[in-house]
């Protein structure tokens, strides 16, 4: 779908030739490209067909079928193994005879160094022709092993690599088929943490498994020829080496093992961790950061804790393996001396150059291959557990022929279903439904929340797994999930959805769906990226573009669950008319639906009750049959009869008609575009993942080994790795010095003895003592040394590298807590988790290894340089040069290998976030069959992933195959140096010489690699330090905190208010001023995007604000967040549940009883739902509550507010998306629990707010009214009049009646004065026309002609920043004063200006003075000749100003 992840740069590998493969020189363009500017993505190589994913994962797949059908015949478990070893054995079989050259070389070299070395004894017999010829020997063998063992290791790596993407396809594919039983047995986080940690053991294990049978083979050859050298005392030292293999498989499978176990941990704080990046607004607005603090502390801690003893065990590994030659030797020698073996330097370093040769392979390479084998074996496990989960049996729901059936004859048909979730348990979710619905035909599912409606379309949509009767549909179907998904990606992708572009189609949906007028005012119109989530779009917003999808899917048959709650009723009636009764008018079509005001259009109406049908028919059926669900199910007639509900008046003293202004809403983009002329601020682009330039700085290396020693613990590490690398070189020097002195002696018995032969007795040849005991006490004491200062050092290293991983994560993670909200808006879930999954698990594993490597192969380098230097001088000649090439050649190769790190970690991060976005979004992207193009979509990813870690791959081999030659140049130097210099040397020496020599040969290049595997892995270290510096919000807790007993009232008023997401965002609030009296009920209402959550913000401060918002005589500036967030209630607009139990959910701190919280469950109508659950209050939430529906977790949410008790309550269109009988309990519970308390209630739902004190209207970022809402209702041209409007006749009535009961209920003194000639509001005032378009006129609108009266400059008319005045002709008491420098223009402005003629109050005195509405959406649309009057000037106030209006008189004076 996403063309950008698509370019064309073909491979070069598969046009290079044989020479060009084996040196790696079709790398070098990469490389020029790369020294001379950043690489970015188009510059990397197309993956070739055989690393291709989607390939790959077919390939394993179809593999993986015939597996599963094997095992199933013969009752066995299949294995996942033997899938990976058809597919990729033979090839990694072949490269087996590679190695095995290569093996064979390093034996061979040995035997020419000892003849090397022979030349060099006393009494020689070997000519200087046979030592030249030796020492080129030596050099072909360098170059030999040159060649081989890179192309090797690449191939092998790539094998890996393929494995791992195969794997990671596989998965990807069967996590789309998961059934929602099998969702509820693992997790976003196992699964993430599956691909992304676990399936990287295939790239390590592939390096070293033929060690396993090419081990054992030389270590005979080894054996061999060492008897022939030096007798039965070969024998001994090889048990040794032998005993050593076991061991180390021991200690890799117990490390495997402790892997596994630490794998549990971290899939568990992966996933604790996705769901704090996913909730931290929630976590947040309940100051529950230091629960989840503990509660990721306390599993990092048990992950640290096996991490720890993991690292002790590879301490237990890699010391005895650097010390474990020098042991073999020792014993050998002693064996052999004391013996009567004669030491000799070629003896000595033959046995050293064999033992060298076979160290790596017996004690390393083939330990590493049981311990990869072991954790490869581990991740097969984990991942057939995982492959072996339920699937969802979909069946045909299209025609098995696949051809379009025609539209007359599309149906649903659902016969006597009865279904379950759970199959174990006894109550069923739904129960004998029945429904059939036709070609034209819509059919309204309604029901308290928890019936099931969900669950009825889930059945159609083959989710819900039917036990009894049958599903039938014919057609494709398309599908409205409750809670809209969008993926990150444009707005056209969203939509479009991977379909051929239809533009003509294309447009007629954006146009039905309100999205035209917002994609003009979008940075890059509909290609503009609206993020991870959706961040930049509201519920409604995100709503639409679902529902846009679904349109564009041009299906048969649609299912609707409940798309409308999520927006207002403008935009409901809108998309009801042109999209439901409009575009898919002949379409069979299923809606979910609480908004009980559009029944009367459907064509049949469903009711179900605990999963249950209560009634089905007509909605004239429905309303006579009896059914006793009138709360739910009320005809307009009947509404218009019934009285409104009685509030007894328990608020404020008084209500003051204030005013305010909220100017550029930047929070969100509004998709509102319904004719109006709303302007939307900017898309928030989701901000690129950085990528650092240059090289890893030192302060990274300075701040890691920081975090993990301290002043002492740091200098005393280096201090004995140091002691540890002498006595290393120590026990070689020794031993050189050993040998010589017994061939000198040897020489010198020799000549005494031929003189005597000669007959003379005087030889004056001295022949010292053969010291053997000191020798051998010297020689135990070095090694002895060595063994104790190499285990210290490895102990010491990992403790420090443990700790530094474990400081480095809590620092990261206490930041996160306290990064302000913006940050998490604006950052994908995956590049957050990335750094906590991927970037912690280097430093967990693959870091402190590789640190400890380098240290050693350097500490190694330095002490043969050194040696070689001392014992031959002109060498030096040639080691200058060659230290300026390799340094050239290093600096030339890391200025590349940055950017091919950085691309690899920057086009990993895609992978998993598309992941993630495909298992939130499951049930759309199965029920619109769009499957197989998101794993092409996933495929891409990985592609891209793969071709950085192709380049990756390639240039370490680049720089490895050169810095060989290199090394081979040495070797050859060295060889032919010592024969040519051969005077002044003696065997000893040559054969400490050129064993260093061969030794370097690996080692250098080793080393070389692994300084750019340390920067490589350092980023990793950099990444997380990065966000060990995010900006943090204010303080949680200041110096001088509010009384306990704070608010007491919960007045709030807020003065010259700012408020802006960020540094360099634009202010959204530029100066708001109002005031909610103590225990105040308001309600704040407005289109999608208006800034009603803005306001959410500001009272909370989860962005910068400016100015002063004073709760109770506190400005809440000066107090900390916690002291703030800790007195006011929230329930979110979108339902946040975390994995735990439920008592978790409701009470983190363990603060109420079990009897507060029953009690919080019932007054929430949730108690026998929780009682009827095994575990009832301490049942397991699944990963986002998903085992609850949405409207049991708003409910939840209900109950969390009820409990913390506090006398602030905010709630955030909380009942959007319950049904209307569970609303009123929840809005009767709202009015007895919190009727002491203020509440701040944001809702589509205008019923919900029609009882409040006083209704806050915002558009376009401003307060349009703010007054009572019977006052309000008044107003002809109203915001909160229109809205009503769009109810309809019936729902009109209701809300009017309720408002003016709430404001009769008022007592008399503090009820806000209305116009002395108002004429009472009639039923026909208010409702919409039949055909629901709003900017027609209808008979039955009653219109207003009300010709405007020019007045004199000075006249106040209220600026457009601050929206119109109410202003009443003789009301005293609701004057405001008004910024007067617009007046003039604004007269001007207004001056013979025509407004649309709208459906309107009509009052029969013209003294009611109204405003033409400038920015009004609804009045701009469409303009008819209609005269407006002119405001009449408010007169003086003479009682007395209200706090607002003093608020605004500052504001006017400081300005």
């Amino acid at each position: 779908m996403d063309e950008s992840l698509k370019h064309h740069n073909p491979n070069p590998i598969l046009t290079a030739n044989p020479l060009s493969k084996l040196l790696f020189w079709w790398m070098n363009p990469i490389f020029r490209k790369g020294y001379s500017r950043r690489l970015e993505v188009d510059d990397m190589f197309n993956v070739t067909n055989e690393d291709s994913s989607e390939e790959l994962g077919k390939k394993l797949e179809r593999e993986w079928n015939i597996e599963l059908a094997k095992s199933k015949k013969v009752n066995k478990s299949p294995s996942l193994s033997k899938c990976i070893v058809r597919i990729f054995g033979v090839q990694y079989a072949l490269l087996g005879i590679i190695v095995f050259i290569e093996e064979a070389t390093k034996v061979v070299q040995p035997l020419l160094l000892g003849q090397l070395i022979r030349y060099f004894t006393p009494n020689s017999t070997i000519s200087q022709m046979d030592a030249y010829l030796y020492a080129l020997g030596m050099s072909l063998a360098a170059i030999v092993l040159a060649v081989f063992h890179h192309p090797y290791f690449f191939t092998v790596q790539r094998i890996g690599m393929q494995i791992r993407v195969a794997c990671c396809s596989l998965l990807y594919r069967k996590a789309l088929r998961l059934s929602n039983r099998a969702m509820g047995q693992t997790t976003t986080g196992q699964i993430v943490n599956l691909m992304s940690n676990d399936v990287n053991r295939f790239d390590t294990a592939v390096m070293f498994i033929h060690y396993i049978w090419i081990g054992p083979l030389q270590a005979l050859f080894v054996l061999v020829i060492l008897w022939m050298e030096l007798g039965p005392s070969a024998i001994a030292g090889f048990a040794v080496l032998l005993c050593l293999v076991p061991v180390q498989s021991l200690m890799g499978k117990l490390f495997a093992n402790l892997r596994h176990k630490t794998a549990v941990h971290t899939d568990e704080r992966v996933k604790v961790m996705s769901e704090i990046i996913s909730g931290m607004r929630v976590i947040k607005m309940y100051c529950w950061e230091k629960p989840f603090g503990e509660l990721v502390a306390k599993i990092r801690k048990l992950e640290t804790d096996r991490i720890r003893m993991s690292s002790n065990i590879r301490a237990l590994i890699l010391g005895p393996f650097l010390v474990s030659i020098k042991f073999i030797i020792f014993l050998t020698f002693v064996i052999y001396v004391y013996t009567g073996g004669a030491m000799t330097a070629e003896k000595v370093f033959i046995t050293i150059a064999l033992y060298q040769a076979v160290r790596l392979s017996t004690t390393l390479f083939i330990p590493f291959a049981f311990q990869f084998l072991s954790e490869s074996r581990v991740t097969v496990e984990r991942l057939q557990k995982f492959l072996q989960l339920d699937e969802l049996d979909q069946g045909s729901v299209e025609e098995a022929s696949g051809l379009r059936p025609k539209p007359e004859n599309c149906f649903i048909e659902v016969d006597r279903i009865t279904a379950r979730w759970d199959m174990d348990s006894e109550q069923p979710t739904l129960s004998d439904i029945s429904v059939k619905v036709g070609p034209r035909k819509l059919l309204a599912v309604i029901g308290p929340v928890g019936a099931g409606k969900s669950s009825l379309l889930m059945s159609i949509l083959r989710e819900l797994p039917v036990s009894e009767g049958s599903v039938k549909v014919r057609g494709k179907i398309s599908y409205v999930s409750q809670q809209p998904w969008v993926f990150s990606a444009s707005l056209r992708q969203n939509i479009v959805f991977g379909n051929k572009f239809d533009s003509a189609r294309y447009n007629k949906i954006i146009k039905a769906c309100a999205l035209d007028k917002d994609i003009e005012v979008m940075p890059n119109g509909d290609s503009t990226l609206i993020g991870d989530r959706g961040v930049s779009l509201s519920g409604g917003q995100r709503a639409r573009v679902s529902l846009a999808r679904a349109l564009y899917m041009d299906a048969d048959v649609y299912l609707l669950d409940d798309p409308l709650s999520a927006v207002d009723a403008v935009v409901s009636r809108h998309l009801f008319q042109k999209v439901i009764k409009g575009m898919l008018k002949n379409k069979p079509r299923i809606l979910v639906t609480h908004q009980l005001h559009f029944l009367k259009e459907a064509d049949e109406i469903i009711i179900l009750k605990e999963g249950q049908c209560l009634g089905k028919g007509t909605f004239d059926d429905i309303s006579t049959s009896g059914i006793d669900f009138s709360s739910l199910l009320k005809s307009n007639e009947e509404e218009e009869k019934e009285k409104p509900p009685v509030v007894k008046y328990e608020r404020a003293t008084s209500v003051d008609r204030t005013h305010s202004s909220l100017q550029n809403i930047g929070s969100t983009i509004s998709l509102t575009s319904i004719g109006t002329e709303f302007e939307p601020d900017p898309v928030k682009q989701p901000e690129e993942e950085e990528r650092r330039e240059g090289r890893v700085g030192w302060w990274v290396y300075f701040r890691y080994f920081q975090a993990g020693s301290g002043p002492i613990k740091f200098p005393l590490l280096v201090l004995v790795n140091l002691v540890a690398q002498a006595a290393y070189i120590m026990s070689d020097w020794w031993l050189a010095r050993w040998s010589n002195n017994e061939e000198d002696r040897d020489d010198l018995i020799q000549k005494d003895s031929l003189l005597r032969s000669q007959g003379i007795n005087n030889t004056n040849i001295t022949i010292p003592d053969s010291d053997t005991d000191f020798n051998v006490y010297v020689f135990s004491g070095i090694i002895f040394s060595v063994f104790l200062f190499g285990l210290l050092r490895a102990l010491m290293y990992f403790k420090v590298a443990v700790d530094a991983a474990k400081h480095l994560h809590n620092r990261m993670f206490r930041r996160l807590l306290r990064a302000p909200i913006r940050f998490f808006d604006i950052n994908p879930v995956g590049r957050v988790l990335n750094r906590f999954s991927k970037d912690t698990g280097h430093m967990d594993d693959n870091l402190p290894i590789t640190v400890f490597d380098y240290i050693q192969c350097v500490l190694i380098i330095l002490g043969i340089v050194i040696v070689v230097i001392a014992i031959i001088p002109y060498v030096f000649i040639i080691l200058v040069p060659l230290a300026v090439l390799l340094y050239v050649t290093r600096r030339y190769h890391i200025t590349t290998s940055r950017h091919i790190k950085r691309l690899e970690g920057t086009t990993r991060s895609p992978v998993f976030s598309h992941l993630s976005a495909s298992l939130q979004g499951l049930h759309t992207i199965r029920a619109l069959r769009v499957q197989e193009k998101f794993c092409e979509e996933f495929d891409n990813h990985q592609n891209l992933h793969t071709e950085s870690w192709f380049l990756f791959l390639s240039s370490s081999r680049w720089l490895a195959v050169r810095l060989d030659w290199m090394c081979a140049v040495f070797v050859t130097a060295v060889s032919f140096a010592c024969v040519f210099l051969a005077q002044g040397l003696s065997a000893g020496l040559v054969g400490l010489l050129m064993t260093y020599a061969m030794t370097l040969m690996g080692l250098f290049q080793w080393a070389v690699r692994q300084s750019a595997e340390v920067e490589s892995q350092m980023i990793s270290v950099e990444r997380v330090l990065e966000y060990s510096k995010l900006d943090t919000e204010a303080e949680l807790e200041s110096d001088k905190p509010p009384p306990p007993s704070w608010p007491e009232n919960g007045k709030i008023v807020a003065k010259n208010a700012k408020l802006r997401y960020g540094p360099d965002s634009p202010w959204v609030f530029h100066g708001l001023n109002f005031v909610i009296k103590g225990r105040e009920k308001v309600g704040l209402v407005g289109r999608t995007g208006a800034g009603k959550s803005s306001l959410i913000s500001l009272m909370f401060r989860m962005a910068e604000m400016d100015g002063s918002v004073i709760i109770d005589d506190v400005d809440t500036q000066k107090i900390g967040l916690h002291e703030l967030r800790n007195k006011i209630s929230i329930i979110p607009q979108d339902p946040v549940l975390f994995t735990g139990t439920l008592r978790k959910n409701l009470d983190p701190f363990e603060e109420c009883t079990d009897e507060q919280l029953w009690k919080a469950l019932e007054e929430v109508q949730l108690k026998p739902a929780v009682e009827d659950l095994p575990g009832k209050l301490d049942s397991e939430v699944s990963e986002g509550g998903t085992n609850f529906s949405v409207g049991q977790r708003q409910l939840i949410c209900l109950a969390r507010a009820i409990l913390r008790q506090n006398h602030i309550l905010m709630i955030d269109e909380a009942t959007a998306n319950v049904d209307p009988r569970t609303d009123s309990l929840i809005q009767k519970t709202i009015r007895e629990k919190f009727k002491h308390c203020t509440v701040i209630t944001i809702a589509h739902r205008l019923n919900t707010i029609m009882d409040s004190d006083r209704v806050m209207v915002l558009d376009d970022g401003q307060i349009m009214e703010y007054n009572h809402p019977y006052v309000l209702l008044q107003d002809t041209d109203g915001y909160l009049y229109k809205m009503v409007q769009q109810t309809g006749k019936g729902e009109s009535q209701k809300l009017l009646e309720i408002a003016r009961s709430t404001y009769n209920n008022i007592p008399a003194e503090d009820r806000p004065i209305l116009t002395e000639e108002t004429k009472i509001v009639t039923t026909d005032d208010i409702y919409l026309s039949e055909n629901g378009d709003v900017t027609s006129i209808s008979a039955n609108h009653v219109l207003q002609k009300q010709t405007r009266e020019e007045d004199s400059a000075s006249e106040v008319v209220p600026s457009p920043s601050e929206g119109p005045d109410r202003s009443f002709e003789g009301n005293e008491d609701e004057n405001e004063d008004v910024d007067e420098s617009e007046t003039s223009t604004l007269l001007d402005a207004k001056k013979q200006q025509n407004l649309d003629t709208l459906p309107s109050l009509s009052y029969a005195d013209d003294n009611f003075v109204s405003h033409s509405q400038k920015d009004d959406p609804l009045v701009k649309s469409s303009i008819h000749n209609q005269h407006v009057t002119e405001n009449s000037r408010p007169s003086e106030d003479t009682n007395g100003v209200s706090e607002t209006t003093e608020l605004l008189n500052d504001v006017k004076n400081d300005e």
